[in-house]
């Protein structure tokens, strides 16, 4: 049976809980992912109780009680200018990619954001399909500049 669990504010994570999805998300985003320290810095901020509008989401998709997919979604604080949202991880268990569980999962995020999301994905990562799909658009090329 699939069900979805969030946390957030209100709904925090045991430790185990939080290494759980940490672990989860650095094994199955492979090479598209970062450092654990990273994914629990997100997660962190996503869950975090903040009344200048930021903190975010962690959603999981559970198959008997097991993690099939899972993504970080941070609140911006940026409303207008910048899309409210921005979604940094997501990825679905190797054994079950190519059974919808990405688009589930992208689904429900969507429902759960309040706002507009943006989202990077490397060019030739075989998911930019499915978030076009979606009605993600690829408006602007990103740069950066590391100090």
């Amino acid at each position: 049976m699939e069900t979805f669990k969030i946390y957030n504010k209100i709904t925090e994570p045991s430790a185990a809980e939080k290494e759980e999805v940490i672990s989860f998300l650095f094994q199955h985003l492979q090479e598209y992912g970062d450092k654990k320290e990273d994914i629990g810095k997100c997660f962190d901020f996503a869950v975090r109780d903040s009344n200048e509008g930021l903190g975010g989401f962690v959603l999981m998709l559970l198959e008997n009680e097991e993690i099939m997919g899972a993504t970080i979604v941070n609140k911006t604080g940026m409303a207008g200018y910048i899309p409210e949202n921005i979604l940094v991880y997501i990825a679905v268990h190797e054994n079950a990619r190519g059974k919808g569980i990405g688009k589930k999962l992208m689904n429900k995020a969507i429902e759960l954001a309040d706002g507009d999301i943006a989202l990077h994905v490397e060019p030739k990562n075989p998911a930019k399909f499915l978030y076009e799909k979606l009605g993600f658009e690829n408006k602007y090329l990103e740069m950066r500049l590391k100090k």
